[in-house]
């Protein structure tokens, strides 16, 4: 068998030693008898499981104690919808920052619940920058202020935690979460799927600070109300037990790699150098205005767009797969999230200039 390198925007590309540790403890996890994917989620082996995975999610991104950790069901998408039906507690406005295509969702899906004012929009440049924080209107009768922290189709990212000017900051992190370092404490609620930089889809985490839950309007299922879940250790309902474990997996991984401030580091390494590769071409091309650059998703175009499935054949000749860009945008997008190596970037880098050269 022979690994290629996996630019998908997610699901992503896994560690490859997590893999490796997930496949010998397929039948049997430590002295259990059985796998992960039998146990009870009652049971005293999967409970230590979800002990170790609160524990490492808490260490690596030093979240506070009077912060909840519930990994919930739904995938980020429905955060959208289950973040004001939780955290609203009777207001009826919510401040929303327009960068791309996930902030827009999230725009529609609040618009059920409340009246969302939209704060700042980059939609008239194509979602290709973030709105100066200047031009920014905050509503401060709104219940939080909700923005995206990296837009995984346009590939902007904001670089700083943004000033929610006293209302409570809400981020859906699904693509960039334990990329960088964050202080949690700025936030009332981050949310994000596992399927980028934590592990498989189906599982999405959400920290919230305590204060915020127990509000939750009368029609919140049971299963997702925030309160419902922290009280029952996000298992009201069966979980997705063995996605929990392989997340759990992913972050003992990333703390033998030296935590959140070593991976941030590798991760500005392998930006730069792509990027360096693009804006020295005359054949690549990446829209994002330099501030915005997303150090996870970087998507580029070929100033011959006839030459677009040539390249994803030379590329997949190549061993580099799902560099396609999404279909809203089109051209490349390869996305370098924690698990791709900088031999993978490097790889792909001298993939384009051969291919620059012969074309």
């Amino acid at each position: 068998m022979s690994r290629v390198y996996n630019f998908s925007a997610g699901p992503s590309a896994f560690p490859e030693p997590v893999l490796q540790q997930a496949q010998q403890e397929m039948l049997e996890w430590r002295d259990s008898g059985m796998s992960v994917m039998e146990m009870s989620h009652r049971g005293k082996h999967f409970l230590m499981i979800a002990e170790e995975l609160e524990s490492d999610l808490r260490a690596l991104l030093a979240i506070p104690d009077n912060y909840k950790v519930l990994f919930l069901q739904g995938g980020a998408s429905a955060q959208f919808s289950l973040i004001p039906q939780n955290i609203l507690n009777g207001k009826a406005k919510a401040c929303y920052i327009k960068t791309g295509a996930w902030s827009e969702k999230a725009i529609k899906d609040a618009m059920s619940y409340c009246d969302v004012v939209v704060s700042a929009s980059s939609e008239d440049t194509k979602y290709t920058t973030i709105p100066e924080a200047s031009t920014w209107v905050l509503d401060e009768q709104a219940a939080y202020l909700h923005y995206t922290s990296n837009e995984t189709i346009h590939g902007v990212e904001f670089q700083e935690t943004p000033d929610a000017k006293g209302l409570t900051l809400v981020s859906d992190m699904s693509s960039n979460i334990l990329s960088r370092q964050i202080d949690v404490s700025r936030y009332g609620l981050i949310y994000a799927g596992t399927q980028k930089n934590m592990g498989p889809a189906g599982v999405t985490v959400v920290i919230v600070r305590d204060n915020l839950i127990g509000h939750a309007s009368k029609t919140t299922p049971s299963v997702f109300n925030y309160e419902s879940q922290a009280n029952n250790g996000s298992m009201l309902n069966t979980p997705a037990t063995y996605n929990w474990y392989l997340v759990g997996l992913v972050l003992k991984w990333l703390k033998t790699q030296g935590g959140v401030e070593a991976i941030e580091q590798r991760n500005i390494v392998k930006a730069a150098k792509l990027y360096q590769a693009i804006d020295q071409s005359a054949l690549y091309h990446n829209p994002v205005e330099l501030a915005s650059r997303s150090r996870m998703n970087v998507p580029f175009i070929l100033a011959d767009a006839s030459l677009d499935k040539p390249f994803l054949a030379a590329a997949e000749a190549n061993g580099l797969f799902e560099l396609k860009g999404h279909r809203s945008v089109g051209g490349m997008r390869a996305s370098i999230y924690n698990a791709m190596p900088e031999a993978g970037v490097l790889a792909l880098i001298d993939f384009m200039a051969e291919f620059e050269r012969t074309h």
